[in-house]
């Protein structure tokens, strides 16, 4: 799908502010797809589709995810992380996306994951280190993504682990897999 009509269908999605963090998102993925090596159409295609669902009310996350059979088992989560599962359907089902590793970009792109792909890695670690995020540590994780992609992923999933952490939220378990399989990934990096 041309990335154009892509663009309109998820600005007509979104409000503008989440719009424009989907260009950003989209922005960081192709240059980090340049620098370690990744198809750019498709970390385009999957940075553009990542919050596509973000908009949507929860009830209809939840009748989506539910129609899926909860297959991130996120639902006993909190509702932030339902737009990805939720995203990857929409997808596939109103976009005609069939490439698996675009729509594990999409579903993971909240939790993460054990043995996330290349692109898997390159939207999650996009969508924390876009140019738009200024939280403490931001540049941080930016510096790690021009040295490894596997280092990057690590110091964001510990980022995530550590936010979550300070306000108490519970954390999915592909969350904390993502970092004990990035520990192992990112090793000689």
């Amino acid at each position: 799908m041309k990335a154009e009509h892509l663009k309109s269908e998820v600005a007509r999605r979104l409000p503008a502010g989440r719009y424009e963090h989907v260009l950003r998102v989209t922005e960081t993925a192709v240059i980090l797809a340049g620098r370690f090596g990744e198809d750019k159409e498709k970390a385009e295609t999957a940075s553009l589709l990542h919050d596509v669902a973000k908009a949507m009310p929860k009830e209809e996350l939840k009748r989506i995810v539910v129609s899926e059979g909860d297959p991130s088992a996120v639902l006993g989560f909190h509702h932030e992380l339902w737009h990805g599962p939720a995203g990857a359907v929409i997808a596939r089902n109103e976009f005609g996306i069939l490439d698996a590793d675009i729509l594990a970009a999409v579903r993971f792109h909240t939790t993460g994951r054990a043995g996330m792909s290349r692109l898997e890695k390159i939207v999650f670690v996009a969508d924390m280190i876009e140019p738009g995020r200024d939280f403490p540590g931001a540049d941080l994780l930016r510096a790690e993504a021009k040295r490894s992609l596997d280092s990057a992923l690590t110091a964001c999933s510990a980022h995530n682990l550590q936010y979550l952490a300070s306000v108490r939220a519970a954390i999915h378990p592909d969350t904390l897999r993502c970092y004990n399989d990035s520990l192992s990934q990112g090793k000689g990096a």
